[in-house]
């Protein structure tokens, strides 16, 4: 008798632990359990820690309850403005009610991303190339908006959608590089017009300073003459001043104060290609008859000695 009491606890142990083992579950922090019995959804949400369901009555399933991050497979599609780009981004979402998860949607990470693909080619067709490239912030809050719409009824929050990269064609990277190079060529231009202005107006003060002080010319010129010197060169460059010329000319005489010349003397005649040894200028009788005493012993203009005077004729005979 006693024996076969030992074997019914011993078989009602062993079935007690078994029921235990299979009835036992255990959710982790980060998830949650939803339990089907019979295909019906039984109470609420299990919680983390240690539960039990009815063996083969009950089934749990778990939910991650993490932020999940996705990334959406690169988008080709055509901007407003007519330009073919590809565009990739990242979806980052999470799960708020594990029971919508599992009920309203067959699988909500698959809706998820067909839902953010969707979203990324309407957002590309809807914006300009320069909305994608330098104004990001609102594309991601329009995708994210048009993503969390249709994902709140299946359990779902999304907390981020970030545009990673969008890919532009070379003929596009070339022609955006020249538009930015002449624009930066446009810029220095104006920069260097503007910088010959503000220098011109500050030369036409100094010239209107230095035009009531004559003496600042010549200081200004020694300066410049010890700065041309500074340097190691053989050469050196000595600015003339106006104002020199311009009383050189007043210091020198009119030309009618000069006194008029005598008559011109007649050209020499040429020498004969046949006569050798130098050729003398012979000049008339009468070349000094216009010209005072003592002109007729100077020497002629080209080098050549002066004739002897004519002989006088005796009066004797």
């Amino acid at each position: 008798m006693l024996q076969e009491l030992l074997t019914a606890g011993a078989v009602a142990g062993v079935g007690i632990a078994a029921y235990v083992g299979a009835a036992a579950r255990v959710v982790k922090q980060y998830e949650r359990g939803v339990v089907f019995r019979l295909g019906r959804l039984r109470g609420g949400v299990r919680g983390p820690g240690f539960t039990f369901v009815v063996p083969v009555m009950d089934r749990l399933r778990k939910v991650n309850m993490q932020i999940v991050t996705m990334p959406v497979p690169a988008q080709e599609g055509i901007t407003r403005d007519n330009v073919t780009v590809r565009v990739d981004a990242v979806v980052y979402f999470k799960v708020v009610d594990a029971a919508s998860a599992i009920i309203e949607v067959e699988d909500y990470r698959f809706a998820v991303s067909q839902m953010a693909q969707t979203s990324l080619r309407s957002i590309i067709g809807k914006s300009d190339l320069d909305d994608l490239l330098s104004n990001r912030e609102q594309l991601n809050q329009g995708l994210e908006l048009m993503i969390d719409s249709p994902a709140v009824g299946w359990g779902v929050q999304i907390d981020r959608v970030e545009i990673k990269d969008v890919s532009l064609p070379e003929t596009m990277k070339r022609s955006m590089a020249r538009q930015a190079e002449a624009d930066r060529e446009r810029r220095a231009r104006i920069i260097n017009a503007d910088a010959e202005l503000q220098a011109s107006k500050k030369l036409a003060q100094a010239a209107e300073v230095m035009s009531e002080q004559p003496a600042a010319l010549q200081l200004r010129l020694l300066q410049t003459v010890v700065a041309v010197a500074a340097e190691k060169n053989s050469t050196l460059v000595l600015p003339f001043p106006v104002e020199l010329l311009r009383f050189l000319e007043r210091a020198a005489p009119s030309p009618a104060a000069q006194p008029s010349p005598g008559p011109a003397a007649p050209a020499p005649a040429a020498p004969s290609p046949g006569l050798a040894g130098p050729a003398l200028a012979v000049a008339p009788a009468d070349a000094g008859a216009g010209l005072g005493p003592g002109a007729a012993d100077e020497p002629c203009l080209d080098g050549a000695p002066s004739p002897p005077p004519p002989a006088e004729p005796d009066e004797r005979g």
